[in-house]
């Protein structure tokens, strides 16, 4: 494989206009498609294999346009002190928003405060569920607007009315904490690779894969059923990668240049070395992002395949457009050692040997004191992956809010007024069609639940189908929605179930929002497992080829394994516990993102492979070029620290970015990412990674003889470029050049 690469890098350097040319037209055609693509469509959110979307879907087949699962509102009125909203004057001003809520054209149904139970005890507050036919994500933006004027016409009232529910969402706010995370990478880069134009590459290339790729999901999105936020994982990742990637082949491009080697062999040299690790790296990540199609929730298998296409167009600009952008850049890229003038660069060097970078510093630390160095990273994560033992997963509802949106503050005035559980109840569908009496079976299926512990209140059954073998109940836990009491219920509902329809034939389901988002819960919980193993098991092969050993794929398994378990415990004790909440705008303590657990893997473990993968096979370059395993593995840090250093740094930038914004769930990814990359890059990669390998020594490139018989040799180290070229070659090749055509 390097020897493929390093003919593809001197093609590209020296054909660059065709290469330019090539990914110039690439883009504008994926720009063309998008601009021409009809407005990608909301898909309906399902989740198969859920008993919450069975009672959806029964209810569609039973009752079409019944909208079970439609978008809700809850508009809560509040009096003036002293007032009460039955006064005539407060009854007539929400009888008239109650009646505009319900003129909308997606609008199912608007209750009546003062027939339907909406009005507290004590008279201060009511309010109203408006329903609509369709989901929040196939919601119109003029049905929000309708809602959100409405609710501030009836404010002049002199009422409080404010809005909760999944049919206006609040729109997060990340504020200028993301622009200086950009521009702190941006800063790295410079630093890393001494001149404007060097740093300049990975940010324009970068960039160029992402807008490739997401005009790409644009295009696509009508005949593949894309959702409109499909591309969010995709811009994500293709930076995250698309910068890492070029940053790989820029620093070895430098290294080569300080060897001595003319610019063409360098750029050729570079994309066969590091252009190898970009490519497994790559694949790993693939790997992690398509994996995520185990957990069998369309949404996510959408948003992995669309990320993993952006991972896979930023490891070909790597590949290509990278030399062929050097080869432009000509002497503006400068060898390893050397800055810009501006930088410090031009001055004098002091006679005397070279001084030693942190890198090969730090290295000869660990493999002095191998032993101590691994004690002490594992203690340290072991302390802080402890609170995963009180993991509690959820989903987060308008409690989580900030408290000057209008959603927390509906959420708060129906706590008040009505109690917790009014803000997410719970849907039970009875189907009866099996039924002997389907009115009393219904009937006694209500008195049964109505006397469980933790029922606040239920509705009189409503059936929904002219048949009348379905009905629904709506049911108010004591709880809040996210709470674990409210899950138990949920469950306890359930284990009578089975007990109810042998009694009266009764099949119930409980559904709605608080019970689909308890199923969604319970999905990924379930699914963590065999996606963790699917992930780990294909990584653990795909490295047992790249380093062509057993010992080193596996410690980069179980490192990557202990710095997500000190990230999630890092997550619990700051957005469950509250620990240090207030540093980082966590108003409001409660269950972990269900998605978290899934979504760190997924995206953590591929960069850690990035990580491992371009500082490992520095070593094991060294270490196949005849050095010491603990010479190797100076040598490995000696080269890649550098560069290890500033991609995690660049990523901890742009993930920390997002925990300015207002929504809890944003917050929550960008600090567990941001943990993660720091746990990941310099306990994991730079200290345990050198101390088990200098603890190893040679053992760490075992391979047993019928295994490496088996496995092919894709000679990631360049061992193959030492025949193919010679010192300081740069002529131009043309049989070189035409096989590499032919291929």
């Amino acid at each position: 494989m390097a020897t493929y690469l390093y003919k593809l890098g001197r093609l590209a350097f020296r054909r660059r206009h065709v290469f330019a040319l090539i990914w110039a037209a690439l883009l504008a055609v994926a720009i063309v498609g998008a601009a021409k693509a009809p407005a990608p469509g909301d898909s309906a959110f399902s989740i198969p294999g859920t008993e919450a979307q069975r009672a959806f879907d029964l209810l569609e087949e039973r009752a079409p346009g019944s909208s079970p699962d439609g978008a809700t509102a809850r508009v809560v009125f509040q009096a003036p002190s002293g007032e009460k909203v039955t006064a005539q004057e407060n009854k007539t001003a929400i009888a008239e928003t109650v009646k505009k809520l319900g003129s909308g054209s997606e609008v199912a149904s608007a209750t009546d405060p003062f027939a339907g139970g909406g009005v507290s005890k004590d008279g201060s507050t009511a309010y109203t569920a408006v329903t609509y036919k369709v989901t929040s994500m196939e919601l119109e933006d003029s049905s929000k607007e309708t809602l959100e004027k409405t609710v501030e016409d009836a404010r002049e009232s002199g009422m409080k009315v404010e809005v909760g529910g999944d049919a206006l969402q609040a729109e997060p706010h990340t504020g200028s904490a993301e622009i200086i995370g950009i521009a702190i990478a941006a800063v790295v880069l410079v630093i890393t690779l001494g001149s404007l134009i060097a740093a300049g590459l990975p940010l324009i290339t970068a960039l160029i894969g992402v807008g490739a790729g997401v005009s790409a999901i644009a295009a696509l999105s009508d005949p593949l059923n894309l959702d409109s936020t499909t591309s969010t994982l995709a811009t994500m990742i293709g930076l995250a990668v698309g910068i890492d990637y070029a940053l790989f082949i820029v620093s070895r491009y430098r290294a080569e240049l300080a060897e001595g080697r003319d610019k063409e062999d360098a750029a050729g040299r570079a994309v066969g070395t590091a252009g190898s690790a970009v490519v497994f790296a790559g694949l790993t990540v693939i790997i992690a992002l398509v994996g995520l199609a185990v957990v069998n929730i369309p949404l996510l298998t959408k948003m992995g395949a669309a990320a993993a296409g952006t991972v896979a167009i930023a490891v070909l600009i790597a590949l290509t457009l990278i030399p062929a952008l050097l080869g432009y850049a000509r002497k503006r890229v400068r060898p390893a050692g050397e800055k810009a003038r501006w930088l410090g660069g031009g001055r004098k060097k002091k006679d005397g040997p070279a001084k030693e970078n942190g890198g090969t510093r730090w290295a000869r630390f660990v493999v002095r004191r191998p032993l101590t160095v691994l004690l002490i990273g594992i203690i340290g994560l072991g302390a802080a992956a402890a609170p995963v033992a009180s993991l509690q997963l959820g989903l987060p509802d308008d409690g989580y809010q900030p408290t000057d949106t209008t959603q927390r503050k509906a959420y708060d005035m129906i706590t008040e007024g009505f109690g917790p559980g009014y803000n997410g109840p719970l849907m039970l569908v009875a189907d009866v069609k099996g039924a002997d009496d389907p009115k009393g079976a219904v009937a006694d299926v209500a008195a049964k639940v109505k006397g469980m512990d933790g029922v606040e209140a239920l509705t009189k059954p409503v059936f929904v189908d002219k048949a009348g073998d379905t009905a629904m109940i709506t049911v108010v836990p004591d709880y809040k929605p996210s709470s674990k009491d409210t899950e138990d219920l949920v469950h306890s509902i359930r284990d009578e179930a089975s007990g109810i329809k042998a009694d009266n034939g009764a099949d119930i389901m409980v559904t709605g929002a608080t019970g689909m988002n308890i199923d969604v819960s319970q999905k990924l919980d379930d699914a963590l497992v065999p996606y963790l193993a699917l992930v780990v098991g294909l990584a653990f092969l795909l490295l047992m080829i790249v380093f062509r050993s057993v010992l080193v794929p596996l410690k980069a398994a179980l490192g990557f394994l202990l710095s997500v378990l000190a990230a999630l415990g890092a997550v619990v004790a700051v957005f469950q516990w509250g620990w240090a909440g207030s540093l980082f705008g966590v108003e409001e303590t409660g269950p972990i993102m269900s998605m978290m657990p899934i979504f760190m893997v997924g995206v953590v473990f591929g960069l850690a492979m990035d990580y491992e993968v371009f500082l490992v096979t520095r070593m094991r370059e060294a270490f196949v070029h005849g050095e010491e395993p603990k010479e190797a593995i100076v040598t490995g840090f000696k080269y890649g620290a550098r560069v290890v250093t500033a991609a995690a740094v660049i990523m901890i930038a742009v993930f920390a970015g997002f925990i300015g914004s207002t929504e809890q769930m944003i917050k929550m990814i960008g600090f567990g990412l941001a943990i993660a990359v720091f746990f990941d890059a310099f306990v994991v990669r730079m200290a345990i990674v050198p101390a088990v390998l200098a603890l190893l020594g040679r053992a760490a490139w075992w391979l047993p003889k019928w295994l490496g018989k088996v496995l092919p040799n894709v000679d990631v180290e360049g061992e193959g470029l030492r025949t193919e070229s010679g010192e300081g070659r740069g002529q131009d090749d043309p049989d070189e050049e035409k096989e590499l055509v032919r291929a």
